[in-house]
């Protein structure tokens, strides 16, 4: 197609969002002329292959004669077109290397768990629908939600909260389930909880995932002796008391619980206690959390609330290294602030931006709370983990605010791919995260209604990203342009990059830039692979296109092939808002 059709083709329902001015005396002798080309850059696009514009001119010719007026009248498609395709269609640039023969740290595949709460519907209605339920159910537990997770292989599962933890009381959610005590959630809508989802049926869901399970005990208003019992219960294989009220309840053999969790913000809801007390407090409950047989606990102490360092190094000072293995870290992403959170949807590119930027803050707590534990355990023996982390918004309207239910758009699955490759890059300190919550709670990878099930652009994000669990990272050193606003800037893409066992080397890229593809040009050193063997994406029309019950598929995990790899040089073409992952072997 010539240009001139070309541009006829395209100059339809012009919207003004970008405007260039040129004096195109320079082209045509004799000619002053000014005009004006709006170009509307709202559209998303696959490849650059498939760019369209739309542009509409606005035009003042003075000429010198009117053979020269009609001259220049008679070529100015061709002329603008060629200014347009110029500028739209030339790429940014970014140039990477990635050190394939030096990677040293194992990107522990616990960075990928899943949180569940007794918060709205995440167990109720969400994963719990009882083996009487007309959706299909495995124990109770929904077949759906079992499958999806069994497909991105959640490597643990954290329970009962959250703040519900410090409240909870296990001995009510054993027996026979309707003998079993109510409560009230205090914390999350007052609403009675049954106890119908307790310690066998979570920890039966664990075995049917092949996940492994993470407790969260109860030090804000549970006594050491309650705490201690409960490991007793899941744990000894042995002749006690605890153990034979467990086999009474129908189980004979014990469970293999490994991650422990002694108490939960116990800074605020979970005793409001100071730095000392909970040190203190710790040190007497974890003794008689026991080992027993084989089963050996990863004791995590409740950390830090988000930059609290002085928690942090009152934990490492005044607990021996020998008693804990772990110390938390919750932190969450909101739009402005806690009081100030945003909307899950319907939000600007300011709001788009705010998000992103405050999402980066993770890499800077991390490092600082690393640096304070290097200080007493230099060898990194006791890990960080970010057991609480994702995007907070305001409830969605109509909902009730204490169930904490927010759509997820393709903003949050840029957001995770991001907090994600930040954990990758603290590989020796981050041994575990969890992103709250697995389901219709917070940033959800599963919604539900009723019998309908979808999965969110999370979720594909946990999917594209499972192939770097155990894998060890390899240097990756990037640069790009910025992406700025209001100001302010943040790097466009975000990267990391891993060998697995195989020998097949991961690629993760984000690019958070919503408008503009990024031409990458990676240079693999050391690499002994040949050949590009898998290309993922995952995007959407817009920043917010999020997936809904009756249009489930409008961000979802799909093939890539805008990528090609010859003498070294990966080169990919990564489009606009995307998430893209290459694998090399």
């Amino acid at each position: 197609m010539s240009s001139k059709n070309r541009l006829k083709e395209l100059i339809q329902s012009p919207v003004l969002l970008s405007t260039n001015k040129i004096n195109l005396s320079s082209y045509c002798p004799g000619i002053c002329c000014n005009f004006v080309v709006l170009i509307d850059s709202s559209k998303s696009f696959d490849t650059v292959e498939s760019k369209r514009i739309t542009v509409h001119i606005i035009c003042n010719i003075y000429s010198v004669s009117k053979n020269m007026t009609n001259y220049f009248k008679k070529n100015i498609l061709v002329l603008v077109f060629g200014f347009v395709a110029s500028s739209v269609f030339a790429q940014q640039k970014a140039t990477a290397i990635v050190n394939a023969d030096r990677g040293t740290f194992v990107i522990n595949r616990n960075i990928y768990g899943q949180f569940s709460e007794h918060l709205g519907h995440c167990i109720y209605d969400g994963l719990w629908v009882g083996e009487n339920s007309n959706i299909p159910n495995t124990k109770g537990v929904r077949n759906d939600i079992i499958d999806a997770l069994k497909k991105i292989k959640i490597p643990n599962l954290r329970w009962p909260g959250g703040c519900f933890a410090d409240e909870y009381h296990w001995m009510d959610g054993i027996g026979p389930r309707e003998k079993r005590a109510k409560m009230i959630n205090t914390h999350w809508g007052g609403l009675v909880e049954d106890n119908s989802f307790g310690t066998h049926e979570f920890l039966n869901l664990c075995e049917t995932l092949g996940t492994e399970p993470y407790i969260c005990g109860n030090m804000g208003s549970g006594s050491v002796e309650e705490m201690s019992k409960w490991v007793e219960y899941m744990t000894s294989g042995g002749e006690s008391p605890m153990a034979n009220l467990r086999k009474q309840n129908g189980r004979e053999k014990p469970w293999n619980v490994h991650f422990f969790g002694v108490g939960n913000e116990n800074w605020g809801c979970g005793g409001n206690m100071s730095a000392e007390g909970y040190a203190e407090n710790f040190r007497r409950y974890a003794t008689y959390a026991r080992n027993y047989g084989d089963n050996h606990l990863y004791k995590i102490a409740g950390g830090p609330n988000v930059d609290d360092y002085h928690w942090t190094e009152t934990l490492m000072k005044n607990i021996p290294t020998w008693m804990i293995n772990g110390i938390s870290l919750h932190n969450y992403t909101f739009t402005e602030s806690w009081s100030n959170k945003g909307n899950a949807t319907g939000f600007n590119e300011d709001q788009y931006f705010k998000v992103l930027e405050n999402g980066q803050r993770m890499d800077e707590l991390i490092t600082k709370h690393s640096a304070i534990m290097d200080q007493f355990d230099p060898g990194k023996r006791i890990g960080l983990v970010v057991d609480e982390w994702g995007a907070w918004y305001n409830a969605e309207p109509g909902t009730n605010p204490g169930f904490l239910y927010q759509q997820n758009t393709l903003r949050d699955a840029l957001l995770a791919g991001t907090i994600l490759n930040i954990f990758h890059q603290h590989a020796d300190r981050v041994k575990m995260a969890n992103i709250a919550q697995m389901v219709n709670v917070l940033q959800a990878i599963i919604l539900t209604d009723g019998e309908k099930m979808l999965l969110t652009p999370t979720f594909y994000v946990f999917d594209m990203y499972q192939v770097h669990q155990d894998a060890t990272l390899l240097p990756m050193t990037l640069t790009c342009i910025d992406y700025s606003r209001m100001n302010r800037k943040l790097k466009s893409i975000s990267s990391s990059a891993s060998i697995d066992k195989t020998g097949a080397i991961h690629i993760s890229l984000v690019n958070l830039d919503p408008k503009n593809d990024i031409e990458l040009s990676c240079e693999m050193q050391g690499a002994k692979t040949t050949k590009i063997t898998n290309g993922q994406i995952i995007t959407g029309k817009e920043t917010g296109t999020f997936n809904t019950f009756d249009n489930p598929y409008q961000v979802i995990l799909g093939n890539f092939k805008d990528a090609s790899y010859e003498n070294g040089i990966l080169k990919i073409l990564l489009p606009a808002k995307s998430l893209v992952s290459i694998e090399l072997k």
